[in-house]
């Protein structure tokens, strides 16, 4: 991932009223979708500098480096922002599942498994 200036891209993208952004985490190898998760400006600046995943957890109100616990890091192959600058796009090379629940991607349950 080539070097980019934290602040100056924080001060470019377009945050929320609470100051966080969407970021879509994606298999960098199979385009696979693993999970959602929101950062805010140290989240990102903290994915930059370490080179993995690090987000803000909205319900514990504090930063989180994914894998931290479970060892399932995220090294990060490339970060985009979509057109408007209010998402990102965070490929990774995971090592191990994305899900809390061991699952490789949160996305494994059809609408219809919410309601069956």
């Amino acid at each position: 991932m080539p070097p980019v200036d934290p602040d100056t891209l924080i001060a470019r993208l377009a945050w929320d009223a609470d100051g966080l952004i969407p970021a879509v985490v994606q298999d960098a190898a199979t385009g696979q979708v693993l999970m959602v998760a929101w950062m805010n400006g140290e989240a990102l600046r903290r994915t930059l500098d370490t080179g993995e995943t690090h987000f803000w957890s909205r319900s514990r109100g504090e930063l989180w480096h994914k894998g931290a616990t479970s060892g399932n890091t995220q090294a990060v192959a490339g970060i985009w922002a979509d057109c408007d600058g209010d998402t990102l796009l965070v490929q990774v090379r995971p090592a191990g599942p994305a899900c809390h629940t061991g699952a490789v991607s949160c996305f494994f349950r059809t609408l219809e498994d919410l309601v069956g």
